[in-house]
């Protein structure tokens, strides 16, 4: 089921067009449009230094999110477009879609590994190397798992997880479509140096 979505919070626009745009911006806010979902289009401001800080926490186009605007029913929204100014590149205005629940978006979701002191490899000292932290994932908005999860019980060195190991939700599915790697069971440094000497002598021995 779906993790908690993060509050995006904005506040109703009086006014609109490029005179009403050029007025918030003066006043040290951003202007954006919510619109999709059935609903009228609705101008919002957001707060500057808080939509800064939003658009540096990363993946700001490719999160879902609870919009709350005072006097507004909270909505999901995903960004459709961040417009910057040319010349210093901040953001000047903001487009919102609105999500209904059977929508069906492309989200980043983070993977977690359980079981580490079940698996054979990092017990003889592998190394867990996590290729994909997070995984793209093709979604409906209203069942978007919380995190996908990666058992260790029983992989042993040189293993290789794919995303085929994985179980996901029903409707869900990868946005890419090969069996990508996840992350893979490394040998401990001194396990590897040893291999690659029996191979230099059976080199030349030959």
């Amino acid at each position: 089921m779906a993790g908690e979505i993060p509050d995006l919070l904005a506040e109703v626009r009086t006014g609109t067009g490029k005179g009403a745009a050029r007025q918030a911006r003066r006043e040290q806010l951003v202007p954006g449009i919510v619109y999709g979902g059935g609903g009228d289009p609705l101008p919002v401001n957001f707060k500057y230094n808080y939509l800064i800080a939003q658009l540096k926490a990363g993946r700001f186009m490719s999160t879902l999110f609870n919009l709350k605007v005072e006097g507004q029913d909270d909505v999901r929204v995903i960004c459709r477009g961040v417009q910057r100014d040319v010349v210093k590149g901040l953001p000047t205005h903001v487009d919102l879609m609105r999500l209904r629940r059977t929508s069906r978006i492309n989200l980043f979701i983070p993977v977690e590994f359980i079981n580490h002191e079940k698996c054979a490899g990092l017990k003889r000292g592998g190394t867990l190397t996590v290729v994909r932290p997070e995984v793209e994932l093709n979604v409906v908005a209203g069942d978007i798992p919380e995190k996908l999860i990666v058992n260790l019980e029983g992989h042993k060195i040189g293993d290789t997880i794919t995303i085929s190991e994985i179980v996901l939700p029903e409707g869900t599915r990868p946005t890419i479509e090969r069996n990508f790697v996840i992350a893979n069971i490394a040998a401990p440094r001194a396990l590897a140096a040893a291999d690659d000497d029996t191979e230099e002598t059976a080199t030349a021995d030959e």
